[in-house]
């Protein structure tokens, strides 16, 4: 990286703050480029008493969202009608799935309507089965578990923690989700902000009306029409004193993060919708203290996903270090710790998350 020396970590002073919602202060300059990041793979959510709190929700409403009929919108209220803990724009909220699944879904409604918060889910039919859960096993009326919300792709808009003029917002497919509150919160304070909103056609893209309606000039380039989107066109009228906030696949988010590299004057924001490949990994061997069976982690392949091979049954959600869903422990050997979700005591404790941790010598005997 010789034009771009970006940080590894994050800034710690991201860490420090333990407000529900924590404002972003990451400000890191780096060669006189005024650059910020906020990338989820390396951000560890700030949790409180609060945030680890489960609580019950029951499905209010129902509704699709595009004209594929793939994506559902969900409204979640209290049972009693309470009003529902406060949350800013790019907060997320875990839901208990009824199969016991936890899963992490971004808010994408209206931070003032206090009393329902509302996700929005893309069938996925060859995921993990929790986009299929939410489509056909959520009526309303079910009752859920959540906890949050938390937030690890927070909105800092100019004039209230980012010194940028205006905003430019990317968003592919169901990474309209958190853009469209960011988005929202822009209309009402009178921002200048753009959006460039990508999918494979205008039928699978949700939210098109609630986007109309709003001030700020969107422009929507789908596949059929106009080819797969590079860096050019998803920065097209981009220039210094910019905020970019992207969420979307992750070779969409890997084209921009070299883009704006090169780019003086820009803050830059991401949600990935997957993990981040595995860097600097090593083969090493896990040993299943329950049965003695041993598992080859190869060397671009994470902990987790060897362990669902022969353990199809273990839980997992993030798949990028921060949910906590995926925790094993270590009885013998010494991991290589790498996510942020866990405190040092758990660590010297034996405790790792399966989806992102690896070993520091040759096997790793887990309580499994």
């Amino acid at each position: 990286m010789t034009v771009y020396p970006a940080p590894e970590v994050i800034p710690p002073d991201l860490y420090g703050k333990h407000d529900h919602d924590p404002t972003t202060k990451v400000i890191d300059t780096v060669a006189n480029l005024r650059v910020r990041w906020s990338t989820l793979i390396n951000r560890r959510p700030i949790l409180t008493k609060a945030d680890d709190a489960r609580f019950p929700v029951v499905v209010s409403d129902r509704v699709l969202v595009a004209q594929d009929q793939a994506v559902v919108a969900v409204g979640l209220r209290a049972p009693d009608g309470a009003q529902l803990p406060r949350w800013a724009p790019g907060a997320h909220i875990d839901i208990e799935l009824p199969s016991g699944r936890l899963r992490q879904y971004s808010l994408c409604g209206d931070p003032a309507e206090t009393g329902e918060y509302r996700i929005a889910v893309r069938r996925i039919p060859q995921g993990g089965g929790g986009s299929i859960e939410v489509h056909d096993a959520l009526p309303v009326g079910t009752a859920v578990m959540i906890r949050g919300p938390r937030n690890a792709f927070p909105f800092a808009p100019p004039g209230r923690g980012s010194t940028a003029k205006r905003l430019h917002f990317v968003a592919g497919g169901i990474g309209i989700t958190p853009i469209l509150a960011m988005a929202r919160a822009a209309d009402r304070l009178g921002i200048d902000w753009t959006l460039v909103y990508c999918g494979r056609s205008r039928d699978t893209l949700p939210f098109l009306d609630q986007l109309a309606a709003l001030r700020g000039h969107v422009l929507v380039r789908t596949d059929d029409e106009h080819g797969t989107p590079g860096a050019t066109d998803l920065l097209d009228g981009v220039d210094h004193d910019t905020s970019i906030y992207c969420c979307g696949p992750t070779p969409m988010t890997a084209a921009l993060v070299a883009a704006v590299r090169t780019m003086p004057g820009i803050e830059f924001h991401s949600e990935r919708f997957s993990p981040a490949p595995v860097v600097d990994g090593t083969a090493f061997e896990v040993e299943l203290a329950g049965t003695g069976e041993v598992i080859t982690v190869g060397a671009d392949q994470t902990m987790l996903d060897a362990l669902l091979k022969v353990r199809p049954d273990q839980p997992y959600s993030c798949r990028q270090g921060f949910c906590r869903t995926c925790v094993v422990r270590v009885t013998d050997g010494i991991p290589d710790h790498r996510d942020g979700a866990l405190t040092p005591e758990e660590h010297s404790a034996g405790v790792t998350l399966a989806c992102v941790s690896r070993c520091a010598g040759q096997r790793l005997v887990l309580d499994l």
